[in-house]
């Protein structure tokens, strides 16, 4: 039987657990792959904790790529061999996994099976944040806080592409010098001055378009008073936890502010869509013109770890189990 990390109590990294499971053969519309790596994101830790509730026992790991060895019923578009990834569907943190085929892609000649694995979940994110969420435009200033983890690289590198002038958050001068090189104009250490006031100086008090906020509880406050008038705050995780209510009013004072949380699945309701936005994603990984960092590279084993690093920020880019 292949290997999976199980949680059978919500917790800590300790209740990670490695165990053998009988996953089955594909049912209707599935594919059974071998995974060659699977994506670590922060949702996982949230689940793990328990803050977004899921049923147990479960395998985490929302996001993979690997090769199909079986089809299911009803599939069509995919066969055995070809090279797929996916985000959205649990179960990744395994040797093999069972996948919808609905959700599947195919992975580009050019683009290995690490960095298809690395790229689905956050691209997507980071995609729909710059071109749906808030449409960034030419001219545009925005804000990228944690602008070194996984999203945060993605985000600067197609906001620039979009035209705007990025700001980063970083807190040390090594995860400086990574948003520099993926194109961040300016970068703001939190760790040595406030990022609002620094946010205002660099425009000369207007504020910027958009802040895209994955830290949550501990940027929130300074995220809204760095918006222009009209700006939009888009929290998209919760880094730092959970966000606490936000009086309206705020929103009203700050200048007519508009407030999002948004999530991948609403932005991928249809095939069409996820396509277009795995499909430019891949494509642009493919020529070049996108780099993914993989900023760490985990035995299956080792999901504790790779959870305890990305949680005390000691990591940059992306994080990979390789079972």
């Amino acid at each position: 039987m292949p290997t999976a990390i199980r949680l059978r109590r919500t917790g800590g990294p300790e209740v990670l657990e490695a165990a053998d499971v009988d996953i089955g053969g594909p049912g209707e519309r599935q594919l059974l792959v071998d995974v060659a790596a699977s994506g670590v994101n922060y949702i996982d830790t949230y689940q793990r904790e328990g803050i977004y509730p899921v049923d147990l026992p479960y395998v985490p790991g929302l996001e993979g790529a690997g090769t199909v060895t079986a089809v299911g019923d009803e599939v069509t578009g995919f066969a055995v061999g070809d090279r797929v990834a996916w985000q959205g569907s649990p179960g990744g943190y395994a040797q093999q996994a069972l996948v919808p085929a609905d959700i599947a892609v195919r992975v580009p000649d050019g683009v290995s099976d690490e960095v298809a694995a690395a790229t689905l979940l956050q691209g997507v994110t980071a995609h729909y944040l710059v071109s749906s969420t808030y449409p960034v435009q030419r001219g545009d200033t925005v804000l990228v806080h944690a602008a070194a983890g996984g999203v945060g690289l993605l985000l600067i590198q197609l906001a620039k592409a979009r035209g705007a002038r990025v700001i980063g958050t970083v807190s040390t001068a090594g995860k400086e010098e990574l948003a520099r090189e993926a194109g961040a104009d300016e970068v703001i250490r939190y760790t040595k001055r406030d990022f609002t006031e620094a946010v205002r100086e660099l425009t000369g008090g207007e504020g910027v378009a958009a802040v895209f906020d994955g830290v949550g509880k501990s940027t929130v406050d300074g995220s809204l008073a760095s918006l222009r008038v009209r700006g939009t705050l888009a929290l998209f995780g919760a880094a730092s936890g959970p966000v606490p209510p936000i009086d309206p009013q705020r929103l009203n004072a700050g200048g007519s502010l508009f407030l999002t949380r948004p999530k991948t699945a609403d932005y991928t309701r249809t095939r069409e869509e996820l396509e277009w936005r795995t499909g430019e994603l891949l494509d642009a990984v493919a020529r070049g013109s996108l780099t993914v960092r993989i900023g760490g590279r985990y035995p299956l084993a080792e999901a504790r770890q790779a959870h305890e690093d990305l949680q005390g920020r000691r990591t940059t880019g992306k994080l990979l189990l390789i079972p």
